[in-house]
């Protein structure tokens, strides 16, 4: 493409936009409102997902072994369990820190009631690996491979607690396709009202640049250019103002719900916006591009 074709078709995309202000606004506006919505939601759905994943991390499997098992085989065991993919932590309970933590949680401040077992472990053989999933949605295929080592005697897991993270995950992923998906079809049905508007005020000079030789693509690169603009600046906008909006809140809730923050943690604004602005620049620029193409299209027979 040469320089001067670009800045005509550039000139001519902002000519489109000046000549039917209010509809371009209105794109704008619209455009605005929906990216402004969706990432809205993406920051929430984005928290609501990080929020699970840590639980995740605190759901743990944990594994016994059959009494008087070789200390060398259980440490062989747990080296091939934390050899697995799907494990992102292995925790060593021995059976003197078992009994530790049991003459702490059930004799408190009277510890000398169990000076009787000091020589008798009642915990002997309760030696465990507790293990932490990358993904909770493996949990069945693990347990199912720790049941089948030779000298595990028992695998305790929690089965409802991992499907009740899978159906939330599954539930946060149809309601965000959802949502998105309502969002987009508002802002290609106004770009394209937009785009036909723009193309019936200059049906007769498309006409006579047609007559005159000129290609499709010099008719059709103008609208071209004032979707992608309508686009961009309808993703730009919200984006500023979800930006401030998120570090406010978060540091608001943060610094007047202290309470909250150690049930859960929010991702911090740096990690959350670089993703969150390419997909609304993308989305704006993809929607502004496609929607105007393809519009245009029918406009383009004389």
């Amino acid at each position: 493409m040469r320089i001067s074709t670009f800045w005509y078709c550039l000139k001519q995309g902002v000519i489109n936009i000046c000549r039917n202000i209010l509809f371009s606004l209105a794109s704008i506006a619209t455009v605005s409102a929906c990216i402004f919505l969706f990432c809205l939601f993406f920051s929430i759905m984005v928290n609501v997902q990080y929020v699970v994943k840590n639980t995740e991390s605190t759901v743990g499997i944990t594994v016994f072994f059959n009494e008087g098992l070789d200390k060398n085989k259980i440490t062989e065991i747990g080296n091939e369990i934390k050899q697995r993919k799907e494990v992102k932590e292995v925790k060593f309970t021995s059976a003197e820190d078992a009994w530790s933590e049991a003459k702490k949680e059930y004799f408190g401040d009277m510890q000398d009631l169990a000076e009787g077992f000091e020589e008798d472990n009642p915990l002997a053989n309760s030696s465990s690996y507790t293990i932490f999933l990358t993904d909770l949605t493996q949990q069945d295929e693990l347990v199912s491979w720790l049941n089948g080592i030779e000298g595990v005697r028992k695998v305790n897991y929690s089965k409802t607690a991992a499907e009740g993270m899978n159906s939330l995950n599954k539930v946060i992923g149809i309601l965000s396709m959802l949502i998105i998906g309502i969002l987009l079809a508002v802002a290609i049905f106004l770009i394209s009202n937009t785009i036909s508007v723009a193309a019936a005020f200059r049906k007769n000079e498309n006409q006579i640049m047609k007559l005159i030789g000129a290609t499709n693509y010099m008719i059709r690169a103008p609208f071209v250019v004032e979707g992608v603009i309508i686009g961009l600046v309808g993703a730009s906008l919200p984006l500023i103002a979800i930006y401030f909006l998120y570090r406010s809140a978060v540091g608001y809730v943060v610094t007047k719900f202290s309470i909250l923050s150690g049930l859960f943690q929010f991702l911090p604004v740096d990690a959350i916006f670089p993703y969150m602005a390419a997909t609304a620049l993308s989305l704006g620029l993809g929607i502004g591009f496609f929607v105007s193409f393809f519009t245009i299209r029918k406009h383009l027979k004389v």
